[in-house]
């Protein structure tokens, strides 16, 4: 018979590391809630300030709940991970500008900055100037230990997972897993109220979460990174009203993303009235990036694309 088990956020890992022993044992077909920190280990409250940005210090690794071994779980078998549920585990939320980081460069946000959101009401994000983004949560870090030894970094998405900030693993939605070593080891952290697609500015709605997954086994499939199934229509403001777009062409596709990005600042700017970091903010949580066009070369078409929902 199938278990329900609780992993607390009492003790945490911050690498990707096979060496670490187990949190938890589980069965195939088993349900953990797993209790998240977000991505700055509780350093934030709803009072801190711009200075609080630079005042965290370097980053030292998301805080993973786990590791958890699956028996059976062999290399060259599949881990399902079907998300149950994510909820926020606070009240608050945040979304940070850490100068050096983003799809933007430094020269162009120089300056720390803060937004703190309210997620009190459990259904938006909301902060000033009568914005609220609908909240639709998903753990942005989920994976198993990669077949290489020693520690690696939680920031790159890898083979096996990890920071791969696909805001579409909500719940409802099964990921699937490459195993790479006998037990799987796997691990979840950095949940996210809200995200646009591209997380442009390096940080989402950052949040406290708690997280339920159901864990399956599928042997000998032999994937060679995640996929996933979504159950059906997904929570997203894109998807219910109109949107504003902009869009950017070139041979770079990472360029033309930023320049797309450039442009829906510049209009947040002028027709909304947000400042040049509330925009960038507002871009990370709430603007989905697309590749439009990919085959008419030499130039590309990235678009951006804004839902007008988020203004109450």
């Amino acid at each position: 018979m199938a278990s329900t088990h609780h992993l607390d956020r009492e003790t945490v890992h911050r690498e990707w590391n096979n060496a670490l022993p187990p949190r938890l044992t589980i069965d195939p077909g088993d349900t953990v809630v797993f209790d998240t920190r977000d991505a700055a280990d509780g350093y934030y409250s709803p009072a801190s300030s711009h200075a609080d940005v630079i005042g965290r210090g370097p980053f030292r690794g998301h805080p993973l709940t786990g590791p958890v071994s699956v028996r059976g779980a062999r290399r060259g078998d599949v881990l399902s991970v079907e998300i149950l549920a994510v909820k926020p585990a606070a009240t608050f939320g945040w979304t940070a500008i850490r100068p050096g980081r983003g799809l933007l460069p430094e020269a162009e946000f120089p300056k720390p900055f803060l937004t703190i959101w309210d997620l009190s009401d459990g259904t938006h994000a909301r902060m000033g100037r009568d914005i609220k983004v609908p909240i639709a949560p998903f753990p942005g870090v989920m994976g198993v230990a990669l077949d290489e030894p020693g520690g690696h970094s939680t920031m790159p998405p890898r083979k096996n997972g990890g920071n791969m900030d696909i805001k579409q693993l909500v719940a409802g939605t099964t990921l699937s897993l490459p195993v790479w070593v006998d037990g799987a080891l796997f691990s979840v952290g950095d949940a996210h109220a809200a995200q646009g697609d591209g997380e442009v500015c390096v940080t989402a709605v950052e949040m406290m979460g708690r997280v339920t997954l159901r864990f399956g086994l599928e042997s000998g499939r032999g994937i060679r990174e995640p996929q996933f199934k979504t159950r059906g229509p997904l929570p997203f403001a894109f998807e219910r009203g109109p949107c504003f777009a902009t869009t950017a062409h070139g041979p770079d596709l990472f360029a033309d993303a930023q320049q797309a990005i450039r442009y829906m600042i510049e209009h947040l700017v002028e027709e909304r009235g947000l400042s040049r970091e509330e925009a960038y903010i507002l871009c990370s949580v709430a603007v989905d990036l697309k590749i439009s066009e990919i085959v008419d070369a030499p130039n590309w078409i990235v678009s951006a694309f804004l839902p007008e929902a988020v203004f109450a």
